[in-house]
């Protein structure tokens, strides 16, 4: 397969799937090009669904040309540049493998996929598309929310010194209605795993992402607080309606987990959706010797700083407003104290993507990336099953090392 080329230097981008993460793509896909100054033009060409009614509709809602049945035959489409993946997990492997190998982009959804076996075909056909020249990306889109890519920076550049301990959570309560309805992420099948792969998997990714360090073992328990969930009639993003009968809740509703970094530093990991009072706490905090930097995704505009370095008598955590021109990405938006949202990520994950594609780099996080979490996930639920022993990361059960 030759190394795809945007006709007429537009990249025609196909989405396969329109749920709540299709909501949030399309945003991306249409804001990014009106408010930055992409390397190339991009067109919302298709969106594709099982529904021909539904994804029609999703296709006039969000601004896409047209809508389509049939994943395959749009990825073998000539006029066709990306494929954005935004099914769920139980599809992530076959559909981009399949794009890869038909020589187009890729972005796609995390986690990666929901074993470790299909990650790692996953990255293995990326690795072999990007010898052609065919770029691929896992959407973690927090690392680009402003405040996030700026910690990350403010970490690279020795604010913090050397790493301590981080703790790392994101707290959801959309589960403790037992009468909630049972919908895909609640099936093994489909999502491979619950709060730990749903959630757990941003604040793996971020932590490694914002340190620079990776997790190389675990110890933790999963858990599942109500096994018994009403059969879903219908729904949409995270609500839905019930029908009759019950049927079985296959994956965790929370997970609680430490983490060895490379350096030996500590890592408290709380991945839950029973966090009652939670809508969607992610948060951070990386200790250092010489200062500590902390996120919260619910107040995602702003950093706190402490800074050890400083006189006594004035330390204290500070507030940064990450609402600067200087900072990362927000140049492009309003002027200094007007917020950023939760869309804007998506934004900037396109900026990312297609000058990648441009510049024949390939973009991050990378396939391999979305394995590594994936190898931390599989790790966790492999302690939960053996007593919370520790498990080296990709190696199976043994005792941590400093």
């Amino acid at each position: 397969m030759t190394v795809p080329r945007a006709q007429d230097g537009v990249l025609r981008v196909a989405m396969i799937g329109y749920g709540f993460m299709g909501a949030a793509h399309s945003v991306g896909w249409r804001q990014a090009p009106r408010m930055f100054e992409l390397p190339g033009a991009v067109e919302m060409a298709v969106v594709v669904g099982r529904d021909a009614e539904a994804v029609a509709d999703a296709a006039a809602r969000w601004g896409w040309q047209e809508s389509a049945t049939d994943w395959r035959e749009v990825i073998a489409r000539d006029d066709i540049d990306i494929v954005d993946i935004v099914t769920p997990g139980d599809s992530h492997a076959e559909i981009a493998i399949a794009a890869l190998e038909a020589g187009k982009h890729v972005l796609c959804e995390k986690p990666l996929a929901n074993t470790v076996a299909e990650a790692e075909a996953m990255a293995d056909a990326a690795s072999r598309a990007a010898a052609r020249g065919v770029r691929s990306m896992v959407g973690f889109t927090y690392r680009r929310v402003p405040a996030v890519t700026f910690l990350r920076d403010l970490i690279a550049q020795g604010a913090v010194g050397r790493i301590a301990q981080v703790r790392a959570a994101y707290r959801q309560d959309w589960l403790v209605d037992p009468e909630m309805p049972l919908a895909w992420r609640l099936q093994k099948e489909h999502a491979g795993s619950g709060a730990l792969g749903d959630i757990g998997a941003h604040i793996i990714d971020m932590t490694q992402f914002v340190t620079g360090l990776s997790v190389d073992a675990v110890s933790g328990v999963v858990d599942t607080i109500v096994k018994e969930r009403p059969l879903q009639g219908s729904g949409s993003g995270l609500s839905g309606t019930a029908a009759e009968g019950y049927g079985e809740v296959t994956v965790d509703d929370v997970a609680i987990f430490t983490g060895r970094l490379s350096t030996g530093a500590l890592v408290s990991f709380e991945a839950t959706r029973f966090a009652t009072g939670r809508k969607n706490d992610l948060s951070i905090e990386v200790s250092g010797d010489k200062g500590a930097l902390r996120f919260d995704l619910e107040d995602l505009n702003t950093l706190w700083f402490y800074d050890r370095t400083a006189p006594e008598a004035t330390q204290g955590f500070t507030r940064i407003l990450v609402t600067e021109a200087q900072h990362p990405y927000v140049s492009a938006w309003w002027p200094a104290g007007h917020m950023l949202g939760y869309e804007h990520g998506f934004s900037h994950q396109v900026v990312d993507l297609v000058t990648a594609i441009a510049e024949g780099t390939d973009p991050q996080p990378s396939f391999e990336e979305g394995l590594s979490v994936q190898r931390v996930l599989a790790a966790v639920e492999e302690s939960s099953a053996h007593e919370s022993a520790w498990v080296r990361v990709g190696a199976g059960v043994s005792s941590p090392t400093r």
